[in-house]
């Protein structure tokens, strides 16, 4: 059995996170996401012999045991995913994430320039990457990677044609990445005065057209929690998408982003570096973000599950440190893991459950809230009741 860290942010949710681990809600303050991992920043506890002890002091005495040898090896003793409930009532930041070369280059040339890791001004805060699959368990709307150009000059000849008049020709006359990097820099860079005057022409004429397209209601939302901050035009040029629960994506690197409202289950590489560009009181370093960012349109793939075993689907992920999957058992029914698996931490989002060894005789019971970690060294295990669980894995060959 695990015991996890809430981390509590402005943008949580005084209720959702409360609701699955059966606490009081409302909470008195806002619960934003439930770590549930060996992240050094906020490490869960794991029972063993009737006392609670870091996972990860726990993985490193035994890392093969835990994680089991082929993984232990790749990933240097550490476990390569973190696991979150992430759980949202305002919009979190527009952001990206670094590839891992960046990430490295990144740690160590705040290391070297002496920057504390809990400085302000601080980009990396672990030399790893962070690709990252989020799953709804709510409706959950996020914005995800730039639009069709197209569909940008559109919406800025609607919305902001006089206040961005430069910036929408060079877009029109630029459509490629190039055209978009320079478009996007130039929005960054933005001084205050005139930043203020476009997101200000941009909301009045969204307010004209909110009844009709939930994009411009969601311009005049962001400006209500951000006033002025640029992040308020990022509706015109990032893709607007509605997780419906179950459904599911996947982020790479320099994927510009921001999760707006929602509750679901968000599996990542073990890292907490993020480079924001907008709706945040926080750090913004332009030139890091413009530097990590993929200047590319794109097209947002929604995952639905997969059948991988009985009672298990997986959501396909470009990932190799993750593998996300929900598990749904029913009575009368059981499910049976694989026998080639390194370390699973399993969290349980509905109904009761029990957890055992193929061949062992106790049985760990399992509640709506609930989460545990399974070592590699227990080989086949088996979750009979009835309930909906979420998995977080390693692939293994």
């Amino acid at each position: 059995m695990l015991k996890n860290t809430v981390m509590e942010y402005e943008w949580g949710s005084f209720t959702d996170i409360p609701n699955l681990l059966g606490e009081k809600t409302p909470s008195k303050t806002p619960q934003a996401e439930l770590w549930i991992g060996a992240h050094p920043k906020a490490p869960s506890m794991v029972q063993v012999d009737d006392k609670w002890c870091l996972l990860t002091e726990i993985i490193k005495k035994n890392p093969e045991l835990i994680l089991g040898k082929q993984t232990a090896l790749k990933y240097k003793g550490k476990l390569p995913y973190l696991l979150k409930v992430l759980a949202a009532s305002q919009p979190l930041s527009i952001q990206a994430h670094p590839n891992l070369k960046q990430a490295r280059e990144g740690f160590l040339k705040e290391n070297k320039q002496g920057i504390l890791l809990n400085a302000p001004n601080r980009n990396y805060k672990d030399d790893n990457h962070k690709p990252e699959c989020i799953c709804a368990l709510t409706s959950f709307y996020t914005l995800n990677g730039f639009r069709k150009i197209s569909d940008i000059i559109f919406l800025l000849k609607k919305t902001c044609d006089k206040g961005l008049k430069n910036e929408y020709s060079v877009l029109k006359n630029n459509r490629n990445p190039y055209g978009l990097k320079k478009f996007f820099s130039s929005l960054m860079n933005m001084d205050q005065e005139k930043r203020k005057n476009v997101v200000g022409e941009a909301v009045n004429n969204a307010i004209k057209y909110s009844n009709d397209d939930i994009l411009f209601e969601w311009l005049v939302k962001l400006n209500d929690f951000y006033p002025d901050d640029i992040g308020v035009l990022s509706p015109l040029f990032l893709n607007l998408v509605c997780l419906e629960p179950g459904q599911a994506m996947f982020l790479g690197p320099g994927e510009l982003h921001s999760y707006l409202n929602g509750t679901g289950i968000e599996l990542m590489a073990n890292s907490d570096n993020v480079l924001r560009g907008g709706l945040t009181p926080k750090h913004v370093d332009v030139q890091e973000l413009l530097n990590t960012l993929t200047f590319m349109e794109k097209n947002v793939q929604i995952l639905e599950p997969i059948p991988k075993r009985k009672h298990e689907m997986i959501y396909e992920c470009n990932a190799d440190e993750f593998i996300l999957s929900v598990i749904k058992c029913s009575d009368g029914s059981e499910y049976i893991s694989s026998d080639k698996r390194s370390a699973e931490i399993i969290i349980c989002v509905d109904g009761n459950a029990s957890v055992f060894e193929q061949d062992g005789k106790e049985s760990l019971p399992i509640k709506k809230g609930d989460s545990v970690i399974i070592l590699s060294s227990a080989h086949i295990y088996k979750v009979k009741g009835r309930a909906t669980l979420y998995k977080a894995s390693t692939p293994v060959c």
